[in-house]
């Protein structure tokens, strides 16, 4: 039951949708009937501007590490990372908002940065290095997902290596249409940096 409650708590702390909450609580308006229509920090960054977008990156961030943190303040027999893998289903498909939500690139960062800070700071290096270069923030998230995966293989750590996989692929799919738009040459570029 203990587990169950970890978990369920997990998915509901991933389901607060805070690009919603910002949207309509401060602006008056909901973001997914704009942009792509995602919940997460890149169309909150289109449709409301840097300062929303910024707090709804570190909003989502902050959920992957809470669930991370807490697993492990509370002391139950559970791999914190599991935890984690639910905060990040809950932030894709939330509870909270027709279970249309984010595509996972800040809480599965969020939950890395619970568990292994350093590899959280590579991330947001490569990240930026990558959209310094392409101007594509989708291919810059694809690419910290790869790097996630290549990082935990040097760790033996077996749980992150399953969970950096999960998150990576988790990514790739949610990014789907984007690939196909940068293959196409129709994705929108990035222009602040």
């Amino acid at each position: 039951m203990e587990y169950v409650l970890v978990l369920l708590g997990a998915y509901l702390i991933g389901s607060i949708p805070s690009g919603l909450i910002v949207g309509k609580v401060f602006y008056g308006i909901d973001i997914r009937q704009h942009g792509s229509g995602n919940l997460g920090g890149t169309n909150t960054f289109r449709t409301l501007g840097k300062k929303a977008g910024i707090t709804v990156t570190l909003a989502d961030i902050l959920k992957g590490t809470i669930v991370i943190l807490l697993t492990k303040f509370i002391g139950v027999d559970m791999h914190p990372l599991i935890a984690g893998i639910f905060a990040v289903v809950g932030h894709m498909f939330p509870i909270f908002a027709g279970f249309r939500g984010g595509k996972a690139v800040a809480t599965s960062g969020g939950i890395l940065l619970g568990y292994v800070p350093i590899l959280f700071i590579l991330l947001v290096l490569v990240f930026l290095l990558s959209l310094k270069l392409t101007k594509y923030v989708s291919l810059s998230s694809i690419l910290a997902g790869v790097f996630a995966v290549i990082y935990s293989l040097f760790t033996r750590d077996i749980p992150l290596i399953l969970v950096a996989v999960a998150l990576a692929s988790f990514v790739i799919i949610r990014h789907r249409t984007n690939i196909k738009r940068i293959i196409n040459k129709t994705e929108p570029k990035v222009k602040w940096i």
